[in-house]
C-alpha cells in the first residue's frame, strides 16, 4: 500500500523502475560443475537486458556456498531471480530468503526443508547410476570418467569430456549440512524436472516440485538440460522473470 504522501516523492521510485526494468539472474551450479555450465543460457539473457552473474563457489561447505551467493546478489540490481542446478537448488533454498530475491528457478535440483540436508531426500529414493562411478580421494568426491555419461549423456562425446575435465569437486561432507533457510516457502518457484536424469532421481525432483508448489516443467533431458536443451531452460527463466516483473510493477 502506498503512503498518502507518495505523490510528493515519485523520483526515487520512478528512477528505480526505469534503471532496472528486468530482474537480474544469479546462477548457482551443482556438483562436478562450475558457472560455465550455464554458458549456453547466459548470453541470451544478457542480450535481452538482464543483469546476469554466475556465482562461483568451492563446494567446501554449504554455509560458504550460500554466503558466496549472497555476495553475488550484491553485484547485480534487485530484484533478482536465483537459478539453481542440482545441489545449487540447496544453495538457492538457503540464500533465497534474502530480501533481494524475488523468485527461484530449480533445474533438476535439490530443495531441502528446514530439518533436512541435501542428502536427506535422496536417501528416500533409489540410488541413481552416477553414484556407482565416483571415487572419494583427498576428502573430495570425484566423478570418474566412466560416470560422465550418467551425468550428461545427451551431450556430444566432446562436450561430455569437457564437463568431466572442468568438474568442481565437492567436499565429502558437503551434503550433510543444513542450508540455513527455506526460501521456497516464501518465494514463487519454478521447477524443471529432467525426465531422463540418472544423477538426481526424477521422482525426487517431482516430489520436491510438488512440495514447494512450483510451476513445473518436464523435459526429456539428462541431468543438465541447461546444456542439452538451453532454449527450453531460457523459456522457463523468461516465464519466471515476467512474473517477477509483473509483480514488481503492480506493487
Amino acid at each position: 500500500m502506498r503512503s498518502h504522501n507518495a505523490a510528493e516523492k515519485p523520483n526515487k521510485e520512478n528512477k528505480m523502475k526505469s534503471t532496472q526494468t528486468k530482474p537480474s539472474i544469479v546462477f548457482c551450479h551443482g556438483l562436478w560443475a562450475d558457472g560455465s555450465c550455464f554458458s549456453k543460457v547466459i548470453p541470451a539473457l544478457q542480450a535481452e537486458g538482464h543483469q546476469v552473474i554466475a556465482a562461483q563457489y568451492g563446494l567446501n561447505t554449504t554455509a560458504d556456498d550460500v554466503a558466496n551467493v549472497r555476495s553475488a546478489l550484491g553485484r547485480v540490481s534487485s530484484p533478482a531471480i536465483l537459478v539453481g542446478h542440482s545441489y545449487g537448488g540447496s544453495v538457492i533454498t538457503g540464500a533465497g530468503t534474502d530480501d533481494r530475491v524475488a523468485g527461484l528457478v530449480y533445474i533438476a535440483a535439490l530443495a531441502p526443508d528446514s530439518d533436512e540436508t541435501s542428502q536427506t531426500q535422496q536417501s528416500n529414493f533409489p540410488k541413481t547410476d552416477v553414484f556407482s562411478f565416483i571415487e572419494v580421494a583427498d576428502g573430495r568426491i570425484w566423478l570418474l570418467p566412466e560416470g560422465v555419461k550418467y551425468f550428461c549423456g545427451d551431450l556430444s562425446e566432446q562436450e561430455q569430456k569437457l564437463v568431466w575435465a572442468t568438474q568442481t569437486v565437492p567436499d565429502v561432507n558437503l551434503f550433510n549440512a543444513k542450508v540455513g533457510g527455506t526460501a521456497w516457502k516464501s518465494k514463487p518457484s519454478w521447477y524443471i524436472v529432467a525426465k531422463n536424469d540418472r544423477t538426481v532421481h526424477p521422482d525426487l525432483e517431482r516430489f520436491l516440485a510438488k512440495r514447494m508448489g512450483a510451476t513445473t516443467y518436464e523435459l526429456e533431458s539428462s541431468h543438465v538440460p541447461m546444456l542439452s536443451q538451453p532454449e527450453r531452460v531460457i523459456d522457463v527463466i523468461h516465464t519466471a522473470a515476467q512474473a517477477v516483473q509483473a509483480r514488481a510493477t503492480a506493487a
